[in-house]
C-alpha cells in the first residue's frame, strides 16, 4: 500500500471522533494522528493509505459527518518531510 496522507479538519473534538469513525469504516485507512487547536473547538484529524483509499475516507466523511468539515487535504506519496511532521505530531500521543 503506498503511503498517501488524508486530512479533516472539523470544529469540535465530538465532530471528529464522528468523522474518524466515518473515514476508517469507509475504507482502509489508519489512524495516524489529531491536533486539537482553540481548546478542541477544531480538529485536525490524520489518516494514512492508499490513494484511493485515503480519498474515499475523505470524502465519506465529508459528506456524512455530524459537522461540516473546515478543510479537506489528500496528500498522496508525501515528501520526507511532512513525514516527518506528521510523525513528530503522532509521538506526542503516546
Amino acid at each position: 500500500m503506498g503511503k498517501s496522507y488524508g486530512f479533516i479538519e472539523i470544529p469540535s473534538t465530538t465532530a471528529a471522533i464522528d468523522a474518524l469513525d466515518h473515514m476508517v469504516k469507509a475504507a482502509d485507512v489508519e489512524f495516524v494522528t489529531w491536533e486539537k487547536k482553540l481548546g478542541g473547538r477544531l480538529v485536525t484529524v490524520i489518516v494514512q493509505g492508499s490513494v484511493s483509499a485515503v480519498t474515499a475516507a475523505v470524502e465519506a466523511a465529508s459528506q456524512y459527518a455530524i459537522k461540516k468539515p473546515v478543510a479537506t487535504a489528500i496528500i498522496a506519496n508525501p515528501h520526507e518531510e511532512i513525514v516527518k511532521i506528521v510523525n513528530k505530531s503522532a509521538s506526542r500521543l503516546k
